[in-house]
């Protein structure tokens, strides 16, 4: 991965066209390198999760180009590499896990991330999974707790409870999330070490339990649409 990760701190470097032209072997080996990883990743997380079984490249991984229709950086290239394995593919909106490379330099996530769940679900899901939270905060909290190398996403929370969810319930921190997200960083030597895949797939089997409540909540909620 230092292959990998030495383009993307050149490319942030220089967001151009005529040098990533001039670098395009470069580019093609840095994402060969990445999408071997992917494949197995997908194929080590299947092995505990089947509900992502037969996935391919394609339905996990993003194009490198930016869309830059709807934004004032025209930079043409993205400083990052990422892959998201969850049921039906990355275009789901079902719970999932992402690995994520970056430079450190650069303010997208502000690095290499790992994280499980859903990031941003649409308003019925998220009331369904603050339901789930209502009527099955147990074992939500024991989903949590149970990936003890992973830590719950509480940026952007609400202040006050949601209407229609009860104040003096024990889990009423939980209604007040805006997304269901387990993350972890992780260093340059995690990234460069000879077994990054095995110990990436243990890590995110600590998160099996908690997708699989999330995309249960996901999936009620698709259904009453």
């Amino acid at each position: 991965m230092e292959q990998v990760l030495e383009f993307l701190t050149q490319v942030s470097l220089n967001n151009n066209k005529p040098w990533f032209d001039a670098h395009k072997a470069a580019y093609k080996t840095a994402q060969a390198t990445f999408n071997d990883f992917a494949i197995k990743l997908i194929e080590g997380i299947a092995s505990f999760d089947s509900s992502v079984k037969g996935l391919g490249i394609k339905d996990c991984t993003y194009r490198f180009y930016r869309d830059l229709r709807f934004t004032k950086d025209k930079s043409p290239y993205k400083t990052h590499l990422g892959v998201f394995i969850s049921p039906g593919g990355k275009c789901s909106c079902h719970s999932g896990y992402y690995f994520h490379i970056e430079p450190p330099d650069q303010d997208y996530l502000g690095g290499h991330l790992m994280c499980c769940g859903a990031y941003m679900p649409d308003s019925k899901q998220l009331k369904s999974i603050r339901e789930e939270f209502m009527l099955n905060g147990k074992e939500m909290v024991e989903s949590i707790t149970s990936a003890k190398d992973f830590y719950l996403e509480r940026e952007d929370s609400l202040k006050m409870i949601p209407r229609g969810f009860p104040t003096d319930s024990p889990y009423s921190e939980y209604f007040k999330l805006k997304t269901a997200l387990l993350s972890r960083t992780f260093d340059n030597d995690f990234l460069f070490s000879k077994d990054l895949l095995p110990r990436t797939v243990e890590l995110f089997k600590e998160c099996y339990h908690f997708n699989t409540l999330i995309n249960r909540a996901i999936d009620y909620a698709n259904e009453e649409m």
